[in-house]
């Protein structure tokens, strides 16, 4: 009996393995059911299988084989098709009568590869309008596909697990709000299947998407690359390890704070006190990573007594916990609640003195109560009590978060991980949104952006892929005299990248907003990148451009400059007079403008400025600017000086 059993073993053992070498053929999760493959291009479809195995893929009407490689890997070309579908895809191995694998729901349409930082990754229900487009987003004609998140120290041939999904009210919830917008618009005027191929990271830098052997070719890159080469899978291992920690302590209250802290009758005597609004540069003299409290004492009299009241923090940093005379009124984590508006129950709200506490974590140089002051306040619905002032605060009463490397940041590592996988999967182009994490190298985002566009369009091989990009829009305060700024390098370093060909870009210069960096009207920006790929990908008649400078003359104090892109002619979007130009003479010092349109001109001076010898249009952070064509699209940033700007070496 027992020679038995172990002959049965034996038996199974052969079986299992006879069945796992016959099932060996394996693809890249770009291919799944429901994917949208690309038209009018040959069609690459790759992946691994037993080393020497035949196969046959039969999709379409068409069949085409392959032997595999010593390695197992193997690859094959469909010819080009028209868009249609849906179609089944069917792989067989050897001499099999079963398919090996089986895709069904393939669509041929335009797949464009959608990338960059937070605000391409920013989900559809966290921006404006959510709540009444994901009810009726329903379309088949839409496929979306997310990869998620990784790193790797090199190229990897596979993401990590992920599919493609039939657009609907339930996956369109996390797809990128600037993708879908896009995509939307995209489908209804070509009507064709568009597929988005998402790829992208908050907070990660141009250098990070980009393959070691191209930012090796660039000076400015090669010893940023370099200096990593000492970094192994082992620190990955820490990083992720900390980052537990790291979230734990920011989501969770420690040390007993939220229980203690919150109380009205909590010993308050020894904290500092700070002004608010404000924020955690002000209130300290050294960079601070962690949780910090704020509490503040009010009056209320018997007419805020008994009623429900309404607390608003205006403009806080993301991740935080309110509290009113010890009862929690809100944990909120990555602006959840965007109005940041909370109700207070009657219950809770006493005649004198009542205390408001507020836990809040302090990361990546955040942490605080923004601008403006009159947003933030408590409310009965008639009378309102303004909570600005003095505040205390406290830091280090739980404990310290751990440093995290965030290696996503490091050159090629998001390449290897979350662009090499895909390569080649045929595209119609590629859409991109970033640059707010390059802004300390914003006069070099000049080379750094090309150099990203040219690695894609080598590695993709299908000549001058269309790439796309979003201009950064108007963020931080607003300057009341004219000044340099980091974000008008960085959208003059995108402007300039309109040299390579097939290029196009969306300015969304007046799109912004002053504190948050995180704009939440993503659908005029997706329809504006769509308009353009309309125009130069699709021969659409449609205005995708604002003004554009295209030429200027200096007469006596007046600079008359000449705009193309204007459509039917120039005005301002509020109606008022122009702003946004600032002019200098030889010192480089710059004054406000007056400035008049005449037909497709716009004619300016300054008093202060006798012989003007530059101009410059929505230089700033936050330009106050107004110009616009008759199609309502802005004017582009822009200067005729070449002198010296911030963050060029």
């Amino acid at each position: 009996m027992v020679f038995r059993i172990k002959e049965l073993t034996g038996l199974l053992t052969l079986l299992i393995l006879s069945i796992s070498l016959q099932a060996q053929v394996s693809l890249p999760y770009v291919f799944s059911d429901h994917m949208i493959l690309q038209r009018e291009n040959p069609i690459p479809v790759w992946g691994r299988a037993t080393p020497g195995a035949d196969l046959t893929l039969d999709f379409a009407g068409q069949e085409v084989s392959t032997t595999t490689d010593e390695d197992g890997k193997w690859m094959v070309h469909f010819a080009k098709m028209e868009a249609g579908g849906p179609y089944e895809m069917k792989i067989y191995e050897d001499e099999n009568e079963e398919a090996e694998v089986v895709f069904q729901d393939v669509l041929i349409g335009d797949v464009w590869f959608a990338s960059g930082q937070s605000n391409m990754e920013w989900q559809v229900q966290q921006a404006d309008g959510a709540d009444e487009e994901i009810p009726i987003a329903f379309n088949s004609q839409i496929r979306l596909f997310n990869v998620p998140h990784d790193i790797s120290i090199t190229p990897l041939d596979n993401t990590l697990e992920t599919a493609w999904k039939v657009c609907d009210s339930t996956s369109v919830k996390e797809a990128s709000a600037v993708a879908y917008y896009f995509a939307k618009k995209l489908q209804q005027t070509t009507n064709v299947p568009i597929g988005i191929l998402q790829s992208s990271w908050g907070g990660t830098p141009v250098e990070a998407w980009t393959s070691r052997e191209m930012l090796l070719s660039e000076p400015v890159m090669r010893n940023k690359v370099l200096q990593n080469d000492t970094v192994t899978e082992d620190h990955f291992g820490k990083d992720s390890l900390d980052l537990i920690k790291f979230w734990d302590i920011v989501y969770n209250p420690k040390n007993g704070t939220d229980t203690m802290i919150p109380k009205h009758d909590f010993n308050d005597n020894d904290w500092t006190t700070v002004t608010v609004p404000g924020n955690v540069n002000e209130w300290e003299t050294e960079f601070y990573e962690g949780m910090i409290w704020l509490r503040k004492t009010i009056e209320l009299d018997a007419q805020f007594v008994g009623k429900e009241l309404t607390l608003n923090l205006g403009h806080p940093e993301m991740n935080y916990s309110l509290y009113f005379n010890g009862a929690e009124i809100c944990k909120t984590q990555w602006n959840s609640n965007l109005a940041h508006d909370y109700q207070i129950p009657a219950e809770l709200v006493k005649k004198g003195k009542n205390t408001i506490a507020f836990r809040m974590a302090a990361l990546w140089g955040g942490g605080g109560i923004y601008p403006p002051a009159e947003e933030i306040f408590l409310s009965n619905g008639k009378n309102k009590i303004s909570l600005t002032g003095e505040w205390k605060y406290k830091k280090d009463l739980e404990p310290a978060i751990p440093t995290i490397h965030n290696f996503q940041y490091y050159p090629s590592y998001l390449y290897n991980a979350m662009i090499n996988p895909v390569v080649p999967y045929s595209l119609a182009g590629f859409i991109w949104y970033q640059g707010e994490a390059n802004e300390n190298m914003a006069y070099d985002y000049r080379k750094l952006l090309p150099l990203m566009i040219n690695d894609w369009r080598i590695r993709w091989q299908q000549g001058f892929l269309p790439f796309l990009w979003v201009q950064l829009p108007n963020y931080m305060e607003k300057d009341s005299e004219p000044t340099d700024g980091k974000w008008a390098v960085m959208r003059e370093s995108q402007t300039k990248t309109l040299q390579l060909p097939n290029t196009g870009m969306a300015c969304i210069v007046e799109l912004g907003e002053t504190n948050n960096i995180h704009p939440t009207n993503k659908t005029d920006v997706g329809n504006r990148l769509a308009a353009v790929a309309e125009k130069l990908v699709y021969d659409m008649d449609v205005q995708a451009s604002g003004p554009v400078m295209k030429d200027y003359t200096i007469e006596g104090n007046d600079i008359r400059i000449q705009f193309a892109e204007i459509a039917d002619g120039l005005s301002t979007s509020d109606g008022e007079s122009v702003t946004g130009f600032a002019v200098a003479g030889e010192d480089h010092n710059f004054y406000w403008a007056d400035a008049k349109i005449v037909g497709d001109e716009v004619i300016i001076s300054a008093k202060e400025v006798k012989n003007p010898v530059a101009v410059r249009y929505a230089w700033a952070n936050n330009p106050d600017c107004n110009l616009v064509n008759s199609a309502g699209l802005p004017a582009l940033p822009f200067r005729t000086d070449n002198w010296k700007v911030v963050t060029q070496k």
